[in-house]
C-alpha cells in the first residue's frame, strides 16, 4: 500500500483574512518542510504508480532502487502524517475564531478529502488520502476534546507501538496525527524560530540513531521475520533526522534559496500531488517504465516534474492565494466561494 500522501491541513487563517495578514501568520518553515517531503514522496510514488523491477534476475538490487529503499522509502510519510495533525490543530484554532461550529468544518473537510482519495485511487491504487480522512474522522477529530497531555501520551505510545509491535505503514497514522496535534497545542510550531538549540539537540540524537537503523536495515535479510519492523523503525528515525536537519538548514545562508523552491511546492501540495500522478501516468508508456529497470529514467522524470511544479507553483501563488485543489477543498470546507485572486499589489 502506498502511504505517501501530502498533508492537506492549513497553516494559514480562514478566508476572511487579508493577503498581508495571511502571509504574516503562515508558518513558512512548515510549508518548506511539506515541500521537501513532497519531493521524496514523488521518488517513491513513481514505483507505486508504475511498478518497476527493484532487482535483476539474480535478485540483486539495482543501485537506485536500493538507495530509495534505504533513504527514501518510509522516510517522508511520517513527516506528512505529523504535519497533518499539526495543521489540523492550527486550522481548528483559526476556524474557532470565525465559526460557532469549527469541528463541523473540519468534518466536512475530511469527507471531501476522502472523496478526493477515492477518485485518486483510480490512478494510484493504495494511496493514503482515504485512510487519512477515516483516521481523521475517527481519531483525530474526537481527540480535539481531550486534554493535551493525554493526546501527547497517546501519540507517543501509538507511534512507538506502530513501528515496534506492528510494521509502520497505515498503523502509524493515528499516533503521528496525535503527535502533530499535541505539538501544535503546546505552541511549538509558532515558536520554531526560537528553538534552534532544541532542534540541534534532536538532530544530534536522531542522526546517529537513524544511521544505525539504516545499517541494521541494510544488513538484515530482506525476507527476515523482522525486516518490515526494522525498515519502519529506520524510516521513522530517518524522518526525524531529515525534518530537523531541514529546519536548521533553513536558518543558514541556504535558507532563502531553499525556501524559494520548497515553500510554493508545500503550499500547493495537494495540487502538486495529483498533477504528479497524472504526469507519471502519462509518461510511463512513453518512457517504457512499467516492469522495467529504468530507474535512472524514472529519477530524471521525477526531477523534471518537480522542477516544472516549482516554477508553476511560484508563478501561481504570486497571482492566487491558494492552489487550484487547495481552493476547491477550502470552498467545500467553508461551504462558500472563497476569494482566490490576489490584489495587484500582491502580484507585483
Amino acid at each position: 500500500m502506498n502511504l505517501t500522501t501530502p498533508v492537506l491541513g492549513d497553516t494559514a487563517p480562514a478566508p476572511a483574512a487579508a493577503p498581508r495578514q495571511e502571509a504574516a501568520r503562515r508558518i513558512t518553515a512548515l510549508d518548506a518542510l511539506r515541500g521537501f517531503a513532497l519531493c521524496g514522496i514523488l521518488l517513491v510514488n513513481i514505483n507505486q504508480i508504475t511498478p518497476m523491477n527493484p532487482t535483476d534476475s539474480a535478485y540483486h538490487w539495482y543501485p537506485i532502487a536500493k538507495f530509495l529503499d534505504l533513504f527514501v522509502q518510509e522516510r517522508f510519510f511520517p513527516i506528512f502524517c505529523f504535519l497533518f495533525g499539526l495543521s489540523f490543530a492550527i486550522f481548528l484554532d483559526s476556524a474557532s475564531q470565525r465559526s460557532d461550529r469549527p469541528r463541523l468544518l473540519l468534518a466536512r473537510r475530511l469527507v471531501a478529502l476522502g472523496l478526493l482519495g477515492a477518485a485518486h485511487q483510480l490512478l494510484q491504487p493504495g494511496e493514503a488520502l482515504a485512510p487519512y480522512a477515516i483516521v481523521g474522522l475517527v481519531i483525530l477529530l474526537p481527540a480535539t476534546w481531550l486534554p493535551t497531555w493525554l493526546v501527547l501520551t497517546g501519540g507517543l505510545l501509538g507511534t512507538v507501538a506502530s513501528v515496534t509491535v506492528a510494521s509502520g505503514g497505515i498503523l502509524s497514522i493515528p499516533g503521528l496525527f496525535l503527535l502533530g496535534l499535541a505539538v501544535a497545542r503546546l505552541g511549538i510550531a509558532h515558536t520554531l524560530d526560537r528553538r534552534t538549540g532544541q532542534l540541534a539537540a534532536v538532530l544530534a540524537l536522531a542522526a546517529p540513531a537513524a544511521a544505525a537503523a539504516v545499517w541494521c536495515q541494510y544488513t538484515y535479510p530482506t525476507l527476515g521475520p523482522f525486516a518490515t519492523r526494522i525498515a519502519a523503525e529506520a524510516g521513522l528515525l530517518g524522518a526525524l533526522a531529515y525534518a530537523t536537519a531541514l529546519l536548521l538548514l533553513l536558518r543558514t545562508r541556504l535558507g532563502r534559496p531553499l525556501s524559494a523552491v520548497l515553500e510554493p511546492l508545500g503550499r500547493m501540495a495537494l495540487t502538486n500531488y495529483f498533477t504528479a500522478t497524472l504526469a507519471v501516468t502519462a509518461a510511463t508508456p512513453l518512457l517504457g517504465l512499467k516492469d522495467s529497470a529504468r530507474w535512472g529514467t524514472a529519477m530524471l522524470l521525477a526531477a523534471g516534474i518537480l522542477a516544472v511544479q516549482a516554477v508553476l507553483s511560484h508563478w501561481w501563488l504570486r497571482r492566487y492565494r491558494y492552489g487550484p485543489l487547495e481552493w476547491c477543498l477550502r470552498c467545500v470546507t467553508w461551504w462558500s466561494i472563497v476569494p482566490i485572486a490576489r490584489s495587484q499589489g500582491a502580484v507585483a
